[in-house]
């Protein structure tokens, strides 16, 4: 959001299956607020297959939009709550909105996608669907597209009218960011380690920056240029990808896939590479030996179905998190301008 020793090699199947929903993760209480699934059924009730078919159809154009819809609602929900502030263009105070932080800048995606359900949905119902349960349900959309079950998703969300690139740089975690601070960013979103060890496989799906993790391949502290918790093999073809030599340019527009294996779906490779030195990110990698974390991640990656069951439980509960209803917030009808 904008704000990650098992034998090498082991050939793992992931298990597919559909039609599986949470019905009393959606429904429960909390910092939910009282959303609620079905909310548009009478307001607008094809709002959720204008979604599915909106974001399938780009999706197979582009491949890649999946795992970037899903980082866009990671990167919401961790600054402020999942209110559509990271959609916003401008906000009254003037102020650079989140897009222009350093962890959203060039790399936030998924935009137009949004920009297009939005455009169908006020035509089919006028002022009644919020961005912010838009982004919500595509996100949904991303995670079935990915290979997980197509679970339920509570609406009622209102859009915030504020949007400030401060609140991201400051609230969304980055790759050598202390693993303590970053537990402690999921904790005041009332997520647990678990939920955060579940919600971070997400990047089993897409690309991170050289400019990410290359100190991890040359300037990993100065008696040790290169981190020893790094798989010496995958370490040389990451150093292959982004080499020392390489600009500070050149380096922050080349990516490398978070997941070798893996690269577009959603499973539990990512807690196997972590298991075999090969996590992309310093933030992932230390999941697999620190001992509040490093259970977990034996116990992901023993069963896809334990993880796509708590994955889904985990990203309801995170769309819950600090949202704005009722009389909070508006309905732009506009993803990326607030109502004057």
């Amino acid at each position: 959001m904008g704000r990650h020793r098992l034998i090498a090699g082991a050939i793992l199947i992931f298990t597919l299956f559909t039609g599986v929903i949470f019905p009393s993760d959606a429904q429960g209480e909390g910092n939910g607020n009282g959303l609620t699934v079905g909310f548009y059924a009478s307001s607008c009730p094809k709002v959720e297959d204008i979604v599915t078919e909106v974001v399938a159809r780009l999706s197979k154009q582009d491949p890649t939009l999946p795992p970037a819809l899903l980082r866009l609602f990671f990167h919401d929900c961790f600054v402020k709550g999942c209110d559509a502030s990271v959609l916003l263009d401008e906000t009254p105070s003037g102020q650079p909105v989140e897009k222009k932080s350093a962890g959203n800048g060039d790399t936030i995606r998924g935009l137009e996608v949004i920009d297009e359900i939005k455009t169908q949905v006020e035509k089919e119902c006028p002022k009644t669907v919020s961005c912010a349960d838009i982004l919500a349900f595509a996100a949904r959309e991303a995670v079935n597209l990915s290979g997980l079950p197509r679970h339920t998703v509570p609406a009622g969300r209102h859009d915030s009218r504020t949007s400030r690139a401060s609140d991201a740089d400051y609230y969304l975690p980055t790759p050598a960011m202390p693993l303590e601070k970053i537990i402690a960013m999921f904790a005041e979103r009332n997520l647990t380690i678990e939920d955060m060890v579940v919600l971070l496989g997400a990047h089993s799906m897409g690309q991170a920056h050289c400019t990410q993790f290359t100190d991890r391949l040359y300037k990993f502290n100065k008696d040790t240029p290169r981190d020893p918790s790094l798989n010496a093999i995958y370490g040389n073809e990451l150093a292959g990808k982004c080499p020392e030599a390489m600009s500070k340019e050149q380096a922050s527009r080349t990516t490398v896939d978070l997941d070798p294996t893996t690269p577009r779906v959603l499973d539990i490779q990512y807690y196997v590479n972590l298991l075999q030195g090969r996590g992309l990110l310093q933030s992932d990698q230390v999941l697999s030996t620190d001992s509040r974390t490093g259970g977990i991640v034996n116990a992901m990656a023993a069963s896809s179905d334990t993880w796509s069951t708590k994955f889904l439980r985990a990203i309801i509960k995170m769309g819950r998190s600090n949202v704005l209803t009722e009389d909070e917030g508006e309905i732009r009808t506009n993803c990326r301008n607030y109502l004057k």
